[in-house]
Order: structure tokens, then sequence, then C-alpha cells
């Protein structure tokens, strides 16, 4: 995959800078340079330049390699722009931040509504806090920050003590307690935090939401993960809300994947929430298959701004879909 990426960008170099090529000063060799740990011992990273070693360039050449298709694109020592690929065999390939699309919401009237039927403007439940702590509220479905209902992941199932599961992509964030806590019980103010799925352990507590008795006024309640394992299931959905957060099989999540705060994805989000209360629409795309262009957008601004580590090593899954 790594090779053919760099002969698709190598195309595009060509073609918006002629006479100049792409320049490869790092990747695969034989003579064991670098770790067995290490991508470039892989074959799944280079670090690339142009050919006439024009820095001015290399923010281009670094949106030229997002859009050849490569899955993780860094510019962070301004001497050359890192890429690589996922690994075909591994649960990074098939990560992005999405539910499949057996995931159920509870709706405004106490009914329940798979995540792959989820219409524009319906209100689904949710927490008005930024930890998933807050009181819940219902919350207005804005778009799909991606969708596909035909494809098949993998995706970490995260099972309770209180018998709730749920099943989310490897880099969508979850709000999860630390230590001790009683099953049931109201989360203390400042406990939750937010991980990556990939980052849900035994032992941690999630908060979940009894569909159609909490209401407006409840909060979510204290639950203990007894396990966690990986399956593959059918179909990717990522719902956006105007809270930024929802109840998935029961169980309170962000909306957001891939950076590693929910605060900074909420943040980021925030033009297009204002074009949806201006609009009517949130850019489009609610039936469209793939990435909302402006989730593809974030990724390749924080790619240049952000350091590498605010992002989960996946991140998103084929961003140039």
């Amino acid at each position: 995959r790594c090779k053919d990426k760099l002969n698709s960008l190598a195309i595009s170099v060509m073609n918006l800078w002629p006479g100049v090529r792409l320049r490869v000063t790092e990747g695969w060799d034989e003579d064991g340079h670098h770790s067995e740990e290490s991508l470039h011992y892989e074959g799944r990273a280079v670090d690339i330049t142009t050919s006439d070693r024009d820095r001015n360039k290399y923010a281009m050449l670094a949106r030229l390699a997002v859009e050849a298709g490569f899955d993780w694109v860094y510019y962070e020592s301004k001497a050359h722009v890192h890429c690589s690929v996922k690994s075909e065999h591994s649960v990074a390939a098939k990560s992005g931040g999405c539910f499949p699309g057996g995931a159920w919401l509870t709706l405004e009237d106490g009914g329940q509504r798979l995540i792959q039927d989820l219409q524009p403007g319906e209100r689904v439940l949710a927490s008005s806090g930024s930890d998933g702590s807050g009181e819940l509220v219902y919350s207005e479905v804005l778009t799909f920050l991606d969708r596909d209902p035909a494809t098949r992941k993998e995706f970490y199932t995260i099972g309770t003590e209180g018998g709730v599961g749920l099943s989310l992509t490897a880099a969508h964030l979850l709000f999860v307690s630390e230590g001790n806590c009683s099953e049931g019980a109201e989360p203390t103010p400042g406990s939750m935090r937010t991980i990556y799925a990939s980052d849900a352990r035994p032992g941690q507590c999630v908060l979940t939401t009894a569909a159609g008795e909490e209401g407006r006024k409840g909060v979510g309640r204290l639950s203990r993960i007894s396990r966690v394992s990986v399956q593959e299931d059918k179909g990717v959905f990522a719902p956006l809300t105007r809270h930024g957060t929802l109840s998935v099989n029961g169980v309170v999540t962000s909306c957001y994947a891939v950076v590693d705060g929910h605060d900074l994805a909420h943040w980021a989000f925030a033009p297009l929430r204002l074009l949806h209360r201006w609009t009517g629409s949130a850019g489009g795309h609610f039936g469209d298959t793939g990435v909302h262009w402006y989730s593809q957008l974030l990724y390749w601004i924080g790619s240049l701004l952000l350091d590498s580590g605010h992002f989960h090593p996946w991140g998103l899954a084929d961003p140039g879909r």
C-alpha cells in the first residue's frame, strides 16, 4: 500500500510543480538500520521532500500526501514530511471513529432507533456535560461524520457489570472513571476523563443511562467494565449531535474520534454547528457514504498544527474517501 500511495503522490507532485520530483529521504532498507518496531522497518512509512528541497512547498506536499491516501501524514521536523500507511491485517487498518449499524439510540419519545435508521433533526438521548457527567438531555442530530452501511470493520466491544454492552471503533472517544466506583452511583465532579476505545480496560467505569427512565433531569450512572473484546460487525456510523455527546446502547459516549480530547474536538466542530444553526444543514452529507468533508479538513489542519501525540496513531479510516 505504501508503494501505491507513493506512486500516486509522485504523479501529483509532477503535475503541480513541473520539473520537480518526489524525493524519499527515509524508508525501508536492507541493512537493519531501523528497529523491528519501526514502521520504516515494516515498509509502511517514508520521509519525503521535493527534489528541489524547497521547504516552502512542504505544507502543500503534506496536503497532497493526504489526498494520495496515506493514512498518517505529519509535518513535524520542517526538514521533511512523514507519511505512513496502516497494516493491511491489523485492527489499525479497520479503524476510524464509529459505531456498527446495529447500535441503538434513545429518542425523545422514549423509543429506540437503530443508528443506521437515524434521520436528521431527530433528538436522541445525550449528556449536556463535556465529560459525559452532565444532565441528560435530548440533543438534535445534525449529520453523520462518517457513514458506510455496507463496510465491515473491527470494533472494540465493551461489556459492563450492569449488563450493558457497546461496540465502537478503536479511535472513538469514551468517557471513563478510574479507581473505585459503586455500580449505579452518580459520578463525582471531575472524576470522568476521555480515552480512546482501544484504551478501555476492565475495572474502569463508564456512564450508563436507563433508557426512557432518566429523562431530561437525570444523569448517567457508573457501571464497571467487566470485559473488552474485538469483533467484526457490519456498517460504520458516527452521528454528530448539537451537544457533541450521545447515549449508544445505553452508554454515554462522545461523538468524536481520532483527537485525544473531547473539548478540543467539540470546539473544532463549532463552525459546523453554527452553519447548521444558520442554514438548517451541516454542509450536506447526511445520506452520503464516507467521512464528512469537514472531518477530513480538520484532520488535515490538525496534522499540520498539532503534535502527533494529540491524535490516535491510527487516525481516520480512509481519510480521502
